[in-house]
């Protein structure tokens, strides 16, 4: 393991932390997308299907499981703990508009027409648009909190390391994954208008707010 992949699941796992934290501490889940929480756990669970036949590492296990766990803790907090507290008015982006062109895309391009590979890839490109309706909830109420917001930058700055682990696999292993680079570019590069609000405003104090 690279020291940009180690970097990039510890924001992801800061990204989780933050966010479980926020809507425990605050006993409230206002300003977060319930959508976007539901295709993350949809990511995972289709992504590690094979956590009990495929061994890797303890660490790659662990962080499985913490994950799978952590995604469906925030949707029971979200849908159930909280209910009341959530923002259904606001979170209204059209999920079926990223569902269906992803199973599509990952039955036409895939390294192997195999259920595991198909269901693998197919997670690979449901991440990278996952934060839609987030970044489209923030949109439509012109704002973010601020504990919100980093849970946002540490998401996004785990898919940015991400590039940079493949960028040194690839001159050290001469190793590269195309499908997993291009979605982790395209679910960069949604992330750049938030990075730039978030130094801009956020780390100078003040609160995230979308220009009128």
């Amino acid at each position: 393991m690279n020291v940009f992949r180690l970097a990039g699941d510890i924001s992801h796992l800061l990204a989780i932390i933050v966010l479980l934290l926020k809507i425990w501490t605050s006993r409230s889940c206002a300003g977060i997308s319930g959508k976007s929480q539901l295709m993350f756990a949809v990511t995972y669970t289709t992504r590690y299907l094979d956590l009990f036949t495929n061994y890797i590492s303890m660490y790659n296990s662990s962080m499985k499981i913490i994950f799978l766990a952590a995604s469906y803790a925030t949707l029971y907090l979200i849908y159930l703990r909280f209910k009341a507290t959530y923002d259904h008015n606001h979170d209204t982006f059209r999920v079926e508009f990223l569902l269906l062109p992803t199973v599509v895309l990952s039955l036409l391009i895939n390294h192997d027409f195999s259920p595991l590979e198909i269901l693998w890839t197919f997670s690979i490109y449901l991440e990278s648009v996952a934060i839609l309706p987030q970044l489209f909830m923030v949109s439509k109420t012109g704002e973010a909190e601020s504990i919100t917001s980093h849970y946002l930058f540490a998401l996004g700055s785990y898919r940015a390391l991400y590039i940079l682990n493949w960028v040194y696999r690839y001159y050290a292993e001469g190793f590269y994954d195309l499908i997993a680079i291009v979605a982790g570019v395209v679910q960069t590069v949604l992330y750049c208008d938030f990075f730039y609000l978030y130094v801009t405003k956020v780390l100078q104090g003040k609160k995230l707010q979308l220009p009128a």
